[in-house]
């Protein structure tokens, strides 16, 4: 019988919280054993829902003990780095939410702890995992329908989150379109420039931090493909999600997934459903199997379908984009150090 790996889940909040549900119901050989957070009354609401034992506040309590093997932490992003440090520090095995800090060097720092304890880490770009993606990604990788050239990505919240929260996200390229830059790198390789542009179009009070809610990043991949990522805080129609790799033999691409698959004639012409409201809806699956990967990783003794390298480089481009931004130029990544 394969083993299960007892797994304690840090911060309970939205992401979290899914995590949590998922391990404990959807995941076989994960065992939830303990949650944390530092509002103890949340964690306890989801320790009660899900009847996990252990509830902490602090958590180098759940660091300390020596049955739990693994720790996922999908607490505030300034947490991460010195989380993922003491993690590795106590030999666990690590499940980190993105971005993995949003200072390069608290990363670098991270990463050096995990290398030198000698433990795995897999950061949380769910995208990777969903079907549509990694379908396009093996169509292409075949050969079929010859050599990449172009790359489109359309990624459109249906709404802001609050504003709390975009004050400390790093901005809409660290936070909204960090998921495209991992999605760029799985599906096409290593970029070499990026150019970006954006305004404030929807929500004025984003002036008063510098960030954006509407922006277009274009690129250039070593290998000479091109890009272009459209990313906007606001689609009231619904969470917008489209992908495309034209190819010098046909295309391959991935459309938005409907609520139902039901269309309406008349009259008035054809009516069919919203996309999902939110992320939630439309990734679901891929939150299971990135965290389902995560254990067999753990259990089969192999590499991580997601590393410490890829979150790093996400980061790395959103600097890039960032700063081509604020200087109007493109930028090579080579410049970000």
């Amino acid at each position: 019988m394969t083993r299960r790996v007892k797994i304690a889940v840090i911060g309970t909040g939205r992401m979290g919280s899914v995590h949590a549900r998922n391990i404990a119901r959807l995941i076989p050989v994960a065992e939830l054993v303990a949650v944390c957070d530092i509002r103890l009354d949340v964690a306890q609401a989801v320790a009660d829902e899900l009847g996990i034992p252990r509830v902490v506040e602090d958590y180098h309590e759940l660091l300390a003990d020596p049955d739990i093997e693994a720790v996922l932490i999908a607490s505030s992003t300034p947490t991460h780095a010195f989380m993922i440090k003491d993690a590795a520090l106590a030999g666990k095995q690590i499940f980190c939410e993105k971005p993995l800090a949003l200072e390069l060097t608290d990363i670098d720092e991270a990463l050096d702890a995990v290398e030198k304890a000698g433990v795995k880490l897999q950061v949380g770009f769910n995208r990777r995992f969903d079907k549509s993606y990694k379908q396009i990604k093996d169509i292409v990788d075949s050969g079929v329908i010859g050599r990449p050239c172009i790359l489109r990505i359309t990624n459109r919240d249906p709404d802001f989150p609050n504003m709390e929260f975009l004050r400390a996200s790093g901005g809409i390229f660290l936070d909204l379109a960090i998921h495209d830059f991992d999605m760029i790198r799985f599906q096409i390789g290593e970029v070499d420039e990026v150019y970006a542009t954006g305004s404030v179009l929807l929500e004025p009070e984003l002036n008063e931090f510098g960030d954006l809610d509407t922006c277009v990043t274009t690129l250039k991949f070593k290998n000479g493909v091109v890009g272009a990522i459209d990313n906007s805080r606001k689609a009231v129609y619904g969470y917008d999600q489209r992908l495309e790799v034209f190819c010098s033999n046909g295309t391959a691409m991935a459309n938005n997934e409907a609520e139902t698959t039901v269309v309406r004639g008349g009259t008035d012409g054809f009516l069919s459903a919203k996309p999902p409201y939110f992320f939630m809806q439309r990734y679901a699956p891929c939150y299971v199997e990135e965290v389902r990967q995560f254990v067999e990783c753990l259990v089969e003794d192999k590499p991580t379908p997601t590393n410490g390298a890829d979150g790093r480089a996400a980061v790395v481009l959103g600097y890039a984009a960032w700063k081509s931004y604020r200087e109007n130029r493109p930028v090579k990544i080579s410049e970000i150090k």
